[in-house]
């Protein structure tokens, strides 16, 4: 696995990638309504390409196919942090998360995660400040703003 710095060539197969993850990870925590809010079909493509270029973003690469991809601002808020569904629980989230923390000097960082992560994040030593109700697109889902001190 390599990681690489995201290019705006790689929008198209980080928008498969976000909306495939999604509607398969996280089906077993938020409802068909919820993921559909959460990852809709059609995105604000502009915003996402400027964000991550606004960012530290970084993509995972696997045999020529992109299997994760990640971002933090300058603040230490890690934005986005998603694996490829056929390839949940090999390192790819941990190597992205390690190198993503790394790229800041934040002195503490800040996540909005969803209930299927929250676990993941737990483990990384984020703790819970609050669960939260997020509306998108009129549909209401819980996620938890976490926090990690450095």
């Amino acid at each position: 696995m390599l990681l690489r710095p995201y290019t705006p060539a790689d929008l198209d197969e980080l928008l498969t990638l976000f909306y495939e993850t999604v509607h398969t990870v996280n089906d077993r925590d938020y409802t068909p309504p919820q993921l559909d809010a959460w990852a809709p079909r059609e995105v604000d493509r502009v915003r996402w390409d400027s964000t991550l270029q606004a960012h530290t973003s970084l993509v995972a690469v696997e045999a020529g196919q992109i299997i994760g991809f990640g971002d933090i601002d300058t603040t230490g808020y890690l934005d986005r942090l998603y694996v490829h569904k056929d390839h949940q629980r090999q390192g790819v989230a941990t190597a992205l998360c390690d190198a993503l923390e790394a790229a800041v000097t934040a002195p503490v960082l800040t996540t909005h995660a969803s209930i299927t992560a929250r676990p993941f994040f737990i483990r990384r030593g984020y703790t819970v400040v609050h669960a939260q109700q997020v509306e998108r697109f009129g549909v209401v889902m819980t996620n938890y703003v976490m926090k990690k001190q450095r």
